[in-house]
């Protein structure tokens, strides 16, 4: 019997030139693999140890039991927390300070009085100024101290020093605050100014109000309180939620409302990738990836989430603290104990946060390619028969 292998010969033809394509379209693609441009770096990739072997920077993995331990290192950025003073109580009176001004009128019915005329019984007094020394100067008295009075205390002091010379005389004061007795708002306000405190009880947000409250186009904004030269501050949003944050005022005080400047980079496989202004006094490095919109699920490696950081010199002093100037804390988001701990550690002003890219993503992009490539060959396949 006759067999014909005709078509046979021809389908072994047809097949080893198609191996041999696919075997060139295979080292095609591992070339390909190796220089697809990188989109996030890769956790092996950032924490990969130098050539030279020694170590440039310290590598600490944040789990739940590290957690406390590393709250106690050294803060890097900022202080480590807002400074306010109490809030306390004080007298609804007002007092006479150095600098204030006092207009005093006399009323005096005695007949040849010192002080007033028969036509109108009434002396206006030329304003006088508390000096340093709390006193001021009365006509035919002398000096008299008023400082560290009541309106109504100074009063009487004041109609009693006339006794002597006009028993009958009778005393109206008014006061004008001076120096001592306002409260300067600098800025981030409606209306900057001076403004005087009505009362030993005059609060902080009662002045922000008279000053036209807080600018609305502040991000996040920050007072900052300044007294007998110390500086202090506090998050508006703090202030108006925590009643004891609303502190007294004080004669001499300086009030400057500005934005909030600390912020974190955030980079890598997430919603957004650009600086972050803090949204609260303390963010935790959950709040932080909330705040980067969230890991890209297509892309990001739970298990990589860095935090880099940069110490001083002096924090490898601490005990606690870092062993080398830059370390890199490792959060591990696809376990229990890693997503508590993230809950827990603090992010610092300064730091990146790198959500790393997984290593599936980069063989997903292969095998897309290989998919795309196998696509059109088979097409052109078809239509050269």
């Amino acid at each position: 019997m006759i067999v014909n292998n005709s078509h046979s010969d021809r389908g072994v033809s047809t097949v080893l030139p198609a191996c041999r394509s696919l075997g060139a379209l295979l080292v095609l693609l591992v070339a390909a693999a190796c220089s697809l441009p990188g989109g996030a770096a890769r956790q092996t990739d950032v924490l990969r140890p130098p050539e030279s072997g020694s170590p440039a920077f310290q590598i600490v993995e944040v789990t739940r039991a590290r957690v406390a331990e590393l709250a106690r290192w050294p803060v890097t950025g900022w202080s480590g927390g807002y400074h306010w003073p109490e809030a306390g109580r004080g007298p609804d009176s007002a007092v006479i300070r150095s600098g204030d001004r006092l207009d005093l009128s006399i009323w005096d019915s005695q007949e040849n009085s010192l002080l007033a005329t028969p036509d109108t019984r009434l002396t206006e007094v030329p304003t006088m100024t508390v000096t340093s020394s709390g006193a001021v100067f009365m006509p035919y008295v002398g000096e008299v101290v008023v400082g560290g009075l009541g309106t109504d205390e100074a009063r009487a002091r004041l109609q009693a020093a006339l006794s002597d010379i006009a028993p009958s005389a009778q005393v109206q004061l008014a006061v004008e605050p001076g120096r001592n007795n306002t409260v300067d708002v600098v800025s981030g306000v409606g209306e900057p100014g001076r403004y005087p405190l009505e009362s030993r009880n005059t609060r902080i947000l009662s002045v922000l109000a008279e000053a036209g409250g807080i600018d609305p186009g502040l991000r996040h904004p920050l007072v900052v309180l300044q007294r007998d030269g110390h500086r202090f501050e506090a998050r508006a949003e703090t202030i108006l939620r925590e009643p004891a944050r609303n502190v007294l005022m004080r004669g001499g005080d300086q009030v400057v409302v500005i934005e909030d400047d600390r912020s974190f980079n955030a980079l890598g496989a997430a919603g957004t990738q650009k600086v972050i202004h803090f949204e609260k006094e303390r963010m935790t490095a959950m709040e932080a990836v909330s705040a980067m919109g969230g890991l890209t699920a297509s892309r990001a490696d739970p298990k990589g989430l860095l935090i880099l950081r940069d110490y001083p010199v002096e924090a490898l002093r601490a005990e606690p603290g870092p062993e080398m100037p830059q370390v890199v804390f490792s959060l591990d988001l696809s376990s229990a104990d890693g997503l508590f701990a993230a809950r827990a550690f603090p992010v610092h002003p300064g730091d990146t946060v790198l959500a790393t890219e997984s290593p599936v993503t980069r063989v997903q992009s292969v095998l897309g390619l290989f998919g795309t490539l196998v696509g059109i060959g088979a097409t052109a396949n078809t239509l050269s028969n």
